[in-house]
């Protein structure tokens, strides 16, 4: 597909830059309203992820009779990405994390969205708008799925231990403890555990995790000031007494599970349905695994308890991109009107499992009308309610796995003085923010 974009190396990646434009307004391409459009999913290839993508674009072709390319990536598609970029062929439409935002601006590979011209931006709930709008307040791509966390509890455990769901910290702690001392699997041997942790420092995830406690304490990463800049902020009170209570799961209630530090989600995972660890902060999204895994009476879904601050958690979601550089712009603006359309967003609702929409963000659309388990409804009213996105910063991935680094040493080294590894933490956020030129010092 012919692109006429004009490209200069800066770093590591290749960066739109266009005379007298923005950095993400392509010199305009000659048009072309017939042209497919070429898609791009962050997906495993043949899962069901892509087979849900592929529906979707075939329920919009048979609307508009607009031909849709799907082709869905998992591996290093951000490297993928950024040779097509070197190569000055971007796909029309990327379909990736609404995380991904401020560095795909960043390096001027999305083109800004007019939201007049994407019909039903209106209708989208305010929370999943706001995570495609820039540090510069633009629209940089139009959000069509969105998840938050909740708290899997085994509830046969539960049960048999004779206390509640938790509805407070205390609660949440206690239950943790019966969990790990109490046998509830009555197998008569000591090898359960009360929370699984993935605490490892790949791609982030002991950060990711913690941001579900973090926030709710009313501590933070980095904290936006008024003038829209950013300060470390992980020294604070808040932030320590967060780390340090987080931190205690591990090394002085000692319910967590066996080597948390080591574990990303897929053996985390594990932990939950093979019936080691009794309670999860996760998405909706392993809901039909467990669901087969462990049988849906073995288990329950309710909101998180609330911190020193509220009941906030991290959300999460995906984001239609429309690449600088298409040759069908209308095409791509009639594309994300679809899929955030009431019809778009319950034909990616359908199915057990190939779904790519987990939580509409329609506001009109009731994920019950879709999915009849009230265990979505549990997840749908928690991200309206608390749900939080990360900030949109140029690149958040250094800021949470620098964070992720230092919470990873401290539930893996129980020696370690909180305050003070927090303290070094936001001197390397200092140099972070500094470096992306949103430093408030």
């Amino acid at each position: 597909m012919a692109r006429s974009l004009r490209w200069a190396a800066l770093g590591l990646g290749a960066v739109l830059v266009v005379a007298g434009c923005s950095t993400s307004g392509a010199a305009k391409v000659e048009q072309d309203p017939k042209a497919p459009l070429e898609l791009w999913t962050r997906t495993k290839p043949g899962g069901d992820g892509e087979k849900g993508m592929k529906k979707l674009a075939a329920a919009f072709e048979a609307k508009t009779g607009q031909k849709v390319e799907v082709t869905a990536i998992f591996d290093d598609f951000e490297t993928k990405l950024s040779q097509r970029a070197a190569q000055k062929d971007l796909p029309d439409i990327v379909m990736n994390d609404s995380a991904q935002l401020g560095s795909m601006v960043s390096e001027g590979i999305v083109r800004e969205v007019d939201p007049a011209a994407v019909p039903g931006t209106d209708q989208l709930i305010e929370t999943a708008l706001a995570s495609a709008r820039a540090g510069d307040g633009k629209l940089y791509g139009i959000p069509y799925s969105a998840q938050a966390s909740a708290l899997l509890i085994r509830k046969d455990w539960r049960q048999k231990t004779g206390l509640p769901a938790p509805k407070t910290l205390d609660q949440f702690v206690a239950l943790a403890k019966a969990f790990t001392t109490q046998d509830p699997d009555g197998n008569g041997k000591n090898d359960t555990f009360g929370l699984a942790v993935p605490g490892s420092t790949k791609r982030g995830y002991a950060s990711w995790y913690f941001s579900n406690f973090l926030w709710a304490a009313g501590g933070e990463f980095i904290a936006k000031q008024p003038d829209g800049k950013y300060k470390p902020a992980m020294s604070t009170p808040e932030s320590v007494a967060a780390t340090k209570w987080f931190r205690d799961l591990a090394c002085t209630s000692k319910v967590v599970q066996p080597g948390a530090a080591t574990m990303d989600t897929p053996p985390t995972n594990e932990t939950f349905e093979a019936g080691k660890t009794g309670m999860y902060v996760v998405g909706p999204y392993l809901m039909p695994r467990f669901d087969k895994s462990l049988g849906k009476d073995k288990y329950e879904v309710v909101p998180m308890p609330p911190g020193a601050k509220d009941s906030t958690v991290l959300a999460e979601g995906g984001s239609v991109y429309m690449m600088a550089g298409s040759a069908n712009e209308a095409a791509q603006n009639s594309f994300a009107a679809f899929v955030i359309s009431v019809e778009g967003q319950k034909v990616g609702m359908e199915g057990e499992a190939a779904f790519n929409v987990q939580l509409p963000v329609n506001k009109a659309v009731d994920v019950t009308t879709v999915r009849k388990d009230p265990r979505w409804k549990v997840y749908a009213d928690v991200y309206r309610d608390h749900g939080r996105y990360s900030p949109t910063i140029p690149n958040w991935t250094p800021v949470r796995q620098a964070t992720a680094d230092t919470i990873n040493a401290l539930i893996a080294d129980c020696g370690l003085d909180v305050p003070a590894e927090l303290t070094k933490l936001d001197g390397k956020l200092a140099e972070t923010l500094k470096q992306q030129g949103i430093d408030a010092s």
